[in-house]
Formats: C-alpha cells, sequence, structure tokens
C-alpha cells in the first residue's frame, strides 16, 4: 500500500525519536551502572607538570575503557565509554588522551599495569593486532573529613588505542610499556578477540564505519566482513 509522503515522512520521523530515545535512555543505564562502581579520573596535570613527552602526539581512535578483563563491561561514568577521535601523548609523568568532542583523560605512569595488543574489544572489531590496551587503576577517590560514606575504591581498566597509522602501533606499544613500573606486567598478551568484538553491540554503541573511525589514507581499521 503507497501511503501519502506526508504520512511515510512522519512515520520515519516517529521511528527516528524513538530510536534516538531508546539509545539516549540506554547510555543513562549504563552511566549509573558504572557510576558507583568507578571513581572520577584523574584530571590532567599541567603540561608543565606531566614530563618529557616520549611519543607523540599520535593521532589515534580512543575506542573505550572497559573494567580489566572484561571487555563487554563498558564504563559509560565520567564519559570513559564514548569513543572519539584523538591525540594520544606519552609523557614521563604518564599518558595523555586528548578526545575529540569528549573529556581528556589523563593515565598516570604510576596506575599502569600493562600494555597489549588486540584486534577488538567493546564492540570494535579490526581484525589483525592493531588496538593497544592499556591496563590500568583508576586511584580511590579522597574521602572528605565530613563524608557520610566511604568513597569509591580504586578499580582497574583496560583503556583501547588504535593508532591511525600502522607503524604508530608498536611505538605507542613500547612507549606504554615504558611506563610500566618494575615489577608489573609489560609483556602481558591477549590471546584472540574478546568476545565483545564478535558479539552483537549496544544500541547505544554502534561500531562506526570505516569512514568515521579513521579517516585517511593509511587506516588502521579494516572492519571483519
Amino acid at each position: 500500500m503507497n501511503l501519502p509522503q506526508p504520512v511515510a515522512v512522519g512515520i520515519w520521523v516517529v521511528l527516528g525519536v524513538v530510536l534516538l530515545t531508546l539509545v539516549l535512555l540506554g547510555r543513562r543505564r549504563l552511566e549509573r551502572r558504572s557510576a558507583g562502581v568507578v571513581p572520577a579520573p584523574p584530571a590532567p596535570p599541567e603540561e608543565t607538570a606531566r614530563g618529557a613527552v616520549v611519543l607523540g602526539p599520535l593521532d589515534a581512535l580512543y575506542v573505550s575503557s572497559t573494567v580489566a578483563g572484561d571487555w563487554l563491561a563498558r564504563v559509560g561514568a565520567h564519559g570513559l565509554g564514548d569513543r572519539a577521535q584523538a591525540q594520544v601523548t606519552v609523557h614521563d609523568g604518564g599518558v595523555h588522551v586528548e578526545r575529540r568532542g569528549a573529556p581528556d583523560v589523563w593515565v598516570p605512569a604510576e596506575s599502569v599495569e600493562a600494555a597489549a595488543l588486540t584486534p577488538g574489544m567493546a564492540g570494535k572489531f579490526v581484525g589483525k593486532e592493531a588496538i593497544v590496551v592499556v591496563t590500568w587503576t583508576v586511584p580511590a577517590e579522597p574521602v572528605p573529613a565530613d563524608a557520610q560514606a566511604p568513597a569509591e575504591p580504586a578499580v582497574r581498566l583496560d583503556t583501547g588505542l588504535m593508532p591511525r597509522h600502522d607503524h604508530d602501533v608498536a611505538r605507542l606499544l613500547e612507549a606504554v610499556r615504558g611506563l610500566v613500573p618494575a615489577g608489573g606486567r609489560p609483556d602481558e598478551r591477549r590471546t584472540g578477540a574478546p568476545s565483545s568484538a564478535v558479539a552483537p553491540t549496544d544500541p547505544e554503541d554502534p561500531a562506526p564505519t570505516r569512514e568515521s573511525a579513521a579517516p585517511g589514507t593509511d587506516e588502521n581499521d579494516e572492519e571483519a566482513p
């Protein structure tokens, strides 16, 4: 049955509004679930306090942050789960991720536990080991003197960074591993892709297209067929 054009347009508008509402509700649920678990990450210090530049800035895709060891448990609190184009700079004092359209992420050097490669995480699968996963601990929030409840404890996260250019993957991995304190696990490896890489993604976090993920001539983002 052919519907009049105004009716057809109206139906599509309603469907679009419903889909957008579901996406927003899903994001809010994700934020609420992790807000009471993951403390706020430290704010980036002044540039002069970050230490000497070890590497960067590099163009990269900030894939996501998840609870360490569980790449289905994407962290929605504090914007840590928001995928975004970014510039990554490794300093002596930590890793600075300057995200486009999202808050910056600062990973203090003393919080870095390991770095590894993976072909995918948090619904993003590129088919080759091109994502650098930084395992680190978000420090516990200080407890105010007049607080009625204890602050959230420290939480371990996995943060995925995918350099735009192939040759930067090994360089970023090496630079981050150089921050791992003595006794850490700089050579930790991931075996295969996590289940989240191939599982259907949440409607609020669709996998980006090749164009939206890493535009350019030397892209490091090939979606699996």
